[in-house]
């Protein structure tokens, strides 16, 4: 029987194909196009991080759910993908953190941090023996007067956005985003906006208990993570949008039908 023409290059990390593929690391970016959707979105007075964690039973406490972590005051990070494997680079992105702090004095900077992790991952991409981290952070935070947000792939490959969005609802996330981001936006319309995007890979199933944000404004350059009632609150405010539009759709269906019997009968 014969083999199909990739099988035995998708059996170590350190084997190319013929065609210049890398099948682990493709394989550990479909871990994280299985993940729940997180999103990013940097405004001119902060950058806000979004995830839909996804709870799928009623028994599962979304409490017990983490997809959002602060890595140090002014920087936190969402994650797609294999959570445990998230958790192991968020704790080495904490700990690179208070080694710059300790050594310099002075905060780490984001770009920094970010180049610090994707260098990190792209070593298990390198090394027979192990696997790449099937996972994907956005990492944002504040430096220099100025919000940044990055977004890490499991290659190691590095890139910044305004607005992005990784997991499951990636296209339908940058499809919202390619229409309607601004560069002058604002933190609470970023929100919104992000909201927005979740809103359009739920399907319906939008409830506030099961999203997650986190914040950090320019201002005070602090994370912080919205209480759960701060969450709801936005969230009820995009179902009355969305609720408003639909209510608009239905009034021009039936000015539409109405015409059309209207002329039926002249």
């Amino acid at each position: 029987m014969q083999m199909a023409p990739q099988m035995g290059y998708d059996r170590a990390i350190t084997v190319f194909s013929p065609d210049g593929r890398l099948f682990q690391v493709e394989y550990a970016r479909e871990a994280v196009k299985r993940g729940t959707t997180a999103v990013g979105v940097k405004a001119v007075d902060g950058v806000v991080l979004l995830v839909d964690k996804r709870v799928t039973s009623k028994l599962l406490v979304a409490e017990s759910i983490e997809k959002i972590f602060q890595i140090d005051d002014h920087m936190g990070a969402a994650t797609s993908g294999l959570v445990a494997d998230a958790r192991a680079l968020i704790d080495r992105a904490r700990v690179e953190a208070q080694v710059n702090k300790v050594s310099y004095d002075e905060p780490i900077g984001v770009e920094v941090l970010s180049k610090k992790i994707c260098d990190f991952k792209q070593t298990y991409t390198q090394y027979g023996g192990v696997r790449p981290f099937g996972t994907a952070l956005l990492i944002a935070g504040v430096e220099d007067s100025e919000a940044r947000l990055f977004e890490t792939d499991p290659s190691g490959a590095l890139l910044e956005y305004n607005a992005t969005g990784i997991g499951a609802g990636r296209p339908e996330v940058m499809e919202v985003f390619e229409e309607k981001y601004t560069s002058d936006i604002k933190l609470d319309e970023a929100i919104i906006l992000g909201l927005e995007a979740l809103h359009n890979t739920t399907e319906g199933r939008f409830d506030a208990s099961t999203i997650e944000v986190g914040v950090v404004e320019l201002e005070s350059k602090q994370f912080k993570k919205l209480e759960p009632q701060e969450v709801a609150d936005y969230v009820q405010k995009v179902l009355d949008a969305h609720s408003d539009d639909d209510d608009s759709d239905e009034e021009s269906s039936d000015e539409v039908v109405e015409s059309q019997d209207e002329d039926a009968e002249e």
